[in-house]
């Protein structure tokens, strides 16, 4: 457990309403708790730095942590499949209180006087992570029949056709060269 993210609150919960401002950096997974996701997901590396800005506001029994989160994210483009980086940067307001009432589970909890922020950064940050992201806004992709990158390249493909449709297009070959016959 990383202690940039412990942050002792007794007096905060003693002088009622109070409040303190929290700014710092730390790592996402120090301890390396969760498991690296697959190559074609979203994820954050363990050791990139967190940027936490946050206000604590004390009120009866709890505490309202109200700020912003950032880290760097890396994936795969969703088209292309190159390597694709970011940031996100969440806002949060949370609130940590000494117990929970039947039904509160949305509330994080104070133990020992010390509210540890980092099951609330980890949420915030890998519920915002790009579930298909982008390399940029215009890629073009892999071409289905060849795989050429026609960010790259362009090729001729075209689509195979299915044997079960070739009649079909027989028709409407058809068609076509009798509407030119009528026209002319």
């Amino acid at each position: 457990m990383d202690p940039s993210y412990l942050v002792p609150v007794a007096q905060l919960m003693r002088d009622v309403p109070s409040s303190n401002e929290l700014v710092f950096s730390a790592p996402f997974d120090a301890d390396h708790e969760f498991v690296p996701r697959g190559r074609a997901e979203t994820d954050v590396e363990p050791d990139a730095l967190v940027d936490v800005a946050v206000l604590l506001q004390s009120f009866s029994g709890g505490l309202r942590v109200k700020g912003r989160v950032a880290a760097p994210w890396f994936g795969v483009c969703r088209r292309c499949s190159e390597s694709v980086h970011g940031r996100v940067d969440v806002a949060v307001d949370e609130r940590f209180v000494d117990h929970r009432e039947p039904g509160d589970d949305d509330a994080y909890l104070i133990e020992n006087d010390v509210a540890d922020l980092a099951p609330l950064v980890h949420d915030a940050i890998l519920l915002e992570l790009p579930l298909a992201p982008l390399c940029r806004e215009d890629c073009r992709g892999l071409c289905p029949y060849c795989g050429i990158d026609r960010n790259e390249a362009s090729c001729d493909c075209s689509a195979p056709v299915d044997p079960r449709w070739a009649t079909l297009d027989g028709l409407r070959l058809a068609e076509e060269t009798s509407a030119e016959s009528n026209e002319a």
